[in-house]
């Protein structure tokens, strides 16, 4: 039976309370260390200014923000994020005469071997290679026009790869040769070679890294891998359905992907709008995101493909990502809702629900919630060791409190898995152009890189 908001609020109002409670204490505590490299960051896809904001965990502060816009790289008033002292709007920043960067920044996934961060602009219709070690964008040049004492950027963005309508997230195959792209706004995925499109991009072009275009349903929204890369997973934003592909790569790896069988979610997603997926850390689940649902499902991996779970998250929960933590004190799915906008000591803020894995499936709940302390939580991510938990937020945080008008990127140690403890809020500052400030907001995906230490998605 489905809750409604009001049940599910009042019975984690205890749980909730008890959050706060260790989330006040720990305010005064020294951060535990991590296993950082020192080179380990947290990348966040932000919408509206077109740019990533790179967090340092050692430090829990933004490291560098990687610019993918491309205001000021020459002089002339048609190329300035600011002309005549007056700062656009948004809608009027993408819409400038010249303007060639990216628009509407928002999915993200890390290569295989942590190398690489591919990052798709939707309104560009194209995608990004991010280069982890050097926190640049590949295939940027020299900016010819940069000169001593000339307010212009040193580099010159590159275009990055042209796919089709509405790319919404790419993922890498488990041998990172390829990548995946949904197509949200059409019915296929664009299937790239890795090598072919890093060589694309240093060369300044735009075209030539696609390998195929594979037909699917209609608005795929994500491709997830199964754990040993054989088979693949397409949701969809606007059918009921799951696709299951057979990737059937050939002898150098290359896909050659085969319709297994389609799954129907209608009992699950009437909507047919299911976002996000994510396989377990063993591989054996693959959970499932149904946002207008108010819900989430859980299926075998196996050939069956059986339902597992299904977990009613309340009325106008509205989830968005969901993020597995696993270690010696416990078990546990985090799930991000976006619109419950309710009030932590007077202050809006999103909550995350909790659900315990350490139980049988069919038996899973969700034990409790707590609260993000930011507005509309979308994407999060876990540090290798499952210690830390990074979440991004969409709305900026309301005027008379601690992050006034900024977007921030909170901080959780989820040492104790079932009861995460609030660390610290890191408001997303600005891009400094030479024109003018661009604040970083609207934040989307988020995941958590360390260099030489294979991804999630390896």
């Amino acid at each position: 039976m489905m809750l409604t908001r009001r049940h599910f609020m009042a019975g984690t109002v205890t749980i909730a309370t008890t959050f706060a409670l260790s989330q006040f204490s720990i305010q005064s505590q020294p951060a535990k260390p991590t296993v950082s490299t020192g080179k380990d960051g947290i990348f966040i896809c932000n919408e509206d200014s077109n740019t990533l904001s790179v967090i340092d965990p050692l430090t829990n502060q933004v490291e560098t923000t990687i610019n993918l816009t491309s205001f000021d790289e020459d002089a002339r008033p048609p190329f300035r994020f600011v002309t005549g002292g007056v700062m656009p709007t948004q809608a009027a920043m993408i819409s400038k005469p010249l303007y060639h960067g990216a628009i509407h920044l928002h999915g993200s996934a890390p290569s295989p071997d942590s190398r690489l961060l591919a990052v798709t602009g939707r309104g560009t219709s194209n995608l990004y290679l991010i280069d982890v070690a050097t926190r640049r964008a590949i295939g940027n040049r020299p900016n010819p026009l940069a000169e001593p004492g000339k307010a212009v950027n040193s580099e010159w963005l590159s275009s990055g790869l042209l796919l089709g309508r509405e790319p919404h997230e790419p993922t890498f195959t488990r041998n990172g040769k390829e990548l995946w792209v949904a197509l949200r706004g059409e019915n296929r995925i664009a299937i790239l070679e890795v090598e072919a499109a890093l060589s694309a991009l240093r060369q300044g072009m735009t075209t030539g890294a696609i390998r195929q275009h594979l037909r699917t349903i209609d608005g795929p929204a994500q491709v997830w891998f199964s754990q040993d890369g054989q088979t693949a997973f397409v949701i969809s934003q606007k059918v009921p359905i799951v696709e299951v592909f057979a990737v059937n790569p050939d002898r150098r790896g290359f896909s050659r992907p085969k319709l297994k069988t389609r799954i129907d979610l209608r009992e699950f997603d009437r909507f047919g709008f299911t976002p996000f997926q994510k396989t377990t850390p063993d591989g054996r689940e693959i959970w499932f995101s149904h946002k207008l649902a108010d819900a989430v499902s859980v299926r075998a991996t196996d050939g069956a493909y059986r339902s597992l779970d299904f977990l009613a998250l309340g009325d106008r929960a509205r989830p968005n990502h969901l993020e597995f933590v696993e270690n010696d004190r416990g078990k546990v799915a985090y799930i991000t809702l976006a619109r419950i906008d309710d009030r932590r000591g007077g202050i809006a803020s999103s909550q995350v629900a909790i659900v315990d894995r350490s139980v049988a499936p069919g038996k899973r709940r969700i034990i409790g919630t707590f609260y993000t302390h930011g507005r509309e939580a979308h994407g999060l991510w876990t540090n290798p060791e499952h210690t830390r938990l990074y979440i991004a937020h969409e709305q900026d945080e309301l005027p008379g409190t601690p992050a006034a008008g900024q977007t921030v990127c909170t901080v959780f140690d989820v040492s104790m898995p079932e009861k995460p403890i609030f660390m610290t809020q890191i408001p997303l500052g600005e891009l400094v152009l030479p024109s003018g400030k661009l604040r970083n907001k609207k934040s989307i995906n988020l995941v958590y890189v360390r260099p030489s230490t294979p991804s999630q998605t390896a």
